[in-house]
């Protein structure tokens, strides 16, 4: 192809759609780079749901219009983004087109180098915080570059090269930036990302090939490469198509060797059972030799069932979408304040409803719901005032997007968790205005100390100790890791040994779905034995990856 000297309408729409498919293609090596033990709203997932969303309203978009092009744009990233990185990457989507709307020759050099400018101002701006060795410095050395090589005469693609390597230089020294990078041997995930979108710019003009995803280096997984497959939890499937479940029959010595060769070719592995009968299940892109592995060494596979991932989530995708025109109001009471809270667990919805809340969002850890399925939830609720629980940090920059959106007034309550957030809903009342309700329960959250329990899915440092990949673990708001066990049972009772004080009266115990009705006994036994004065108040909540929430008041 021949070197295009200006970015054109339709060279845009190219790299953003190429912006997309690179961060999919990346989105696990992305994801690997998150340095926290925890299985978290993965950055890798977050920006391609986030582009997922911007390509899927740029082809609702004239596709020869300069202005529509970056008002989808803009408006995509803004309704689409999802977690902290999605939000930031949004800011910087949206900085970067508006500057290119606004400049004098949208197709200039001159005006392309100012625009990476400007989407790096607009992230900084858009973060309360700015902390540097993040994807805030990697974008602004990148506009900085730009700009010098613009003011020096260079042509499109001397300026893109240009921010790409000083983007580059950046992400290599975010790790001298931020100590806990340096610690765990990686560079910052939102970073990594992107470069992505500078890499497809190139592609684009340029011809250049898009960089393959490179394999895991040994800091990414933490030399236990198996084991964090293993318990990676609720995996991303961006990579991976199809899920491979089967029962199999195969002799004890043999299973070691056959998870080794599922190792190699797919991710969320669990093989689980015994005396020569196994439940099996993967996901893979290649299913053939994932059925093969079970037939090895004399297995016999049967049961057995294929799902492909793709077909699911685009199932989901439209189900969700569909859902965002939310409910009518017309079965709901019209009431002062109304919440919307995100809930992680069937268990958990239901007793928000329970509670009062006339909206509920299915998100949490690894799926963080959008600024569009927020807004819908805001919008079908019966009051013009309304009060939004995240329940996680990674949703409240999603949610302080939603007043600027609608007609009705929206605050935000930082809940960072379920516990904190069943806690504020005791004194929620539904017919007090909303500033009101914010002060009383913003009161009783700072009275209520939370705790989680989840499986470690990387090796660390922590002020408790050293964790290693599969080692269960106790998290405190505000404290990071304050517990580490070899069995859930023993982090969970270290972590109540943390978190309750003799001035405490009551522990509330939120059940996930891992959680099993033996160990929960064990920990409510610890409790009687070891804090016998206080109340305990039990629920099912049915979330994901955190087998035990406590809520201590």
């Amino acid at each position: 192809m021949s070197t295009l000297e200006r970015l054109g309408v339709g060279a845009l729409r190219a790299t953003i759609s190429s912006f997309r498919d690179a961060v999919r293609d990346h989105a696990a090596r992305i994801n690997r780079l998150n340095v926290y033990p925890v299985p978290d709203g993965d950055t890798g997932t977050n920006m391609f749901r986030t582009l997922d969303a911007v390509v899927a309203e740029l082809e609702r978009a004239p596709a020869d219009e300069l202005v529509a092009t970056c008002k989808a744009i803009a408006h995509g990233s803004l309704m689409g983004a999802r977690g902290n990185s999605g939000v930031i990457l949004s800011q910087l989507l949206r900085g970067l087109v508006g500057a290119l709307e606004r400049g004098d020759d949208p197709s200039e050099p001159a005006t392309v180098a100012a625009a990476l400018d400007a989407a790096a101002k607009a992230a900084y701006t858009a973060v309360l915080r700015p902390i540097e060795g993040t994807i805030l410095t990697v974008a602004r050395e990148a506009g900085q570059a730009a700009e010098r090589a613009a003011a020096a005469g260079a042509g499109l693609v001397a300026v893109l090269a240009a921010a790409r390597d000083a983007g580059q230089q950046a992400l290599d020294h975010t790790p001298e930036l931020l100590p806990v990078l340096k610690q765990a041997g990686v560079v910052d995930a939102g970073g990594a990302g992107f470069l992505l979108l500078l890499d497809a710019a190139l592609h684009v003009v340029d011809g250049r090939p898009m960089p393959v995803p490179p394999p895991a280096t040994e800091a990414e997984l933490s030399g236990a490469a198996f084991d964090e497959v293993a318990h990676r939890g609720a995996g991303d499937v961006s990579e991976l198509r199809y899920e491979v479940m089967f029962f199999l029959d195969l002799a004890d010595e043999h299973i070691d060797a056959f998870k080794e060769a599922w190792g190699e070719i797919g991710d969320s592995i669990v093989v689980v059972g015994g005396d020569g009968l196994w439940n099996c299940h993967v996901h893979t892109n290649v299913i053939g030799p994932a059925i093969e592995a079970g037939l090895a060494n004399g297995g016999r596979p049967s049961k057995i069932r294929v799902t492909d991932l793709f077909d699911e989530v685009d199932e989901e995708h439209r189900q969700r979408e569909a859902g965002l025109h939310g409910p009518s109001t017309a079965g709901l009471p019209a009431v002062t304040t109304a919440v919307v809270a995100v809930a992680s667990g069937q268990g958990l919805a239901e007793l928000f409803g329970q509670l009062g809340v006339q909206g509920v969002v299915t998100g949490g850890q690894t799926m963080n719901p959008s600024t569009a399925e927020l807004l819908a939830a805001v919008d079908a609720v019966n009051a013009h005032q309304v009060l939004v629980l995240p329940n996680n940090k990674n949703i409240i920059p999603v949610a302080e997007q939603l007043d600027a959106l609608t007609d009705k007034r929206v605050v935000v309550l930082g809940t960072r968790s379920m516990p904190e957030a069943l806690a504020a809903l005791v004194v929620y009342d539904p017919e007090a205005p909303v500033d009101e309700n914010l002060a009383s329960m913003q009161a009783t959250i700072e009275g209520t100390a939370t705790g989680e329990v989840t499986q470690a899915i990387r090796d660390t440092e922590t002020p408790a100790g050293a964790v290693q990949s599969g080692d269960w673990i106790g998290l405190v708001r505000g404290d990071g890791v304050v517990a580490i066990g070899g069995s859930v049972t023993a982090a969970a009772c270290a972590l109540l040994d943390h978190l309750v004080t003799p001035d405490h009266e009551l522990v509330t115990v939120i059940v996930g779905e891992q959680a099993t009705r033996e160990r929960t006994d064990e920990v409510l036994a610890w409790i009687a034995e070891h804090r016998p004065d206080v109340e305990v108040e039990v629920h099912r909540g049915g979330q994901p990856l955190y087998p035990y929430l406590f809520g201590v008041e």
